[in-house]
């Protein structure tokens, strides 16, 4: 109990925090993630191969490398981030990645009789997606996309390694303070947890939603 009363003071800024890394992170990270899903499936070639090699460069490194490359690494190109914006361009563009692919798999699913049936009433390529594909496309993708959401509020325990004072870097801190790792990290465990728990029933009452007109 004493432990939760030391730690208390710091616990509300230290969720703050993450949830901002989190859910800003996811954000961009959809946005980016859309515009390299339209250029995957674009049928110019060029933009084709930039978006495959793109996701095949992020998903198969690290997210923690990344986050070491753009905190430590650019500082010696001339270009200096500070740690929260640093660990949200990491975040966001791991998160893109991944996010690319649900958005072109919903995409894809989409049966080829609706971007015909777009076509055969005049639509262009931007209005048949706009109108019928991506809207969907987004119910299909709700899943994954939820999914890939709360793997991206856990990704925010990385941060800490750059100084973020986020959950982590608080359990990090108060357990070197009083050598009382395991209940600390138990603690922030458990509210990472709490949290993941309310985004994830947020995750099925959206679904639901979105499956009543089917």
């Amino acid at each position: 109990m004493d432990l939760i009363e030391r730690a208390l003071p710091f616990m509300g800024q230290a969720v703050l925090i993450t949830l901002f890394l989190g859910i800003s992170s996811f954000l961009i990270g959809s946005v980016i993630g859309l515009c390299v899903t339209l250029a995957r499936l674009s049928v110019h070639r060029i933009l084709r191969y930039l978006a495959i090699g793109y996701v095949s460069v992020v998903r198969g490194t690290p997210l923690l490398i990344q986050i070491l490359l753009i905190y430590f690494g650019l500082p010696q190109l001339g270009l200096t981030i500070a740690p929260i914006p640093a660990a949200i361009a990491a975040l966001s563009i791991n998160g893109s990645a991944y996010l690319s692919e649900n958005f072109r798999a919903g995409v894809l699913s989409v049966n080829r009789g609706q971007r015909e049936a777009a076509h055969s009433l005049s639509m262009s390529y931007t209005q048949s997606l706009r109108r019928v594909i991506i809207p969907q496309a987004i119910r299909i993708a709700v899943p994954p996309v939820g999914s890939r959401f709360i793997a991206i509020m856990k990704d925010t325990s990385l941060a800490s390694v750059i100084t973020v004072f986020e959950l982590t870097r608080l359990a990090n801190m108060i357990g070197s303070a009083t050598f009382r790792y395991m209940e600390m990290f138990l603690i922030v465990a458990f509210v990472y947890w709490l949290i993941n728990a309310i985004f994830s029933a947020g995750q099925e009452v959206l679904e639901r939603r979105l499956a009543r007109p089917y």
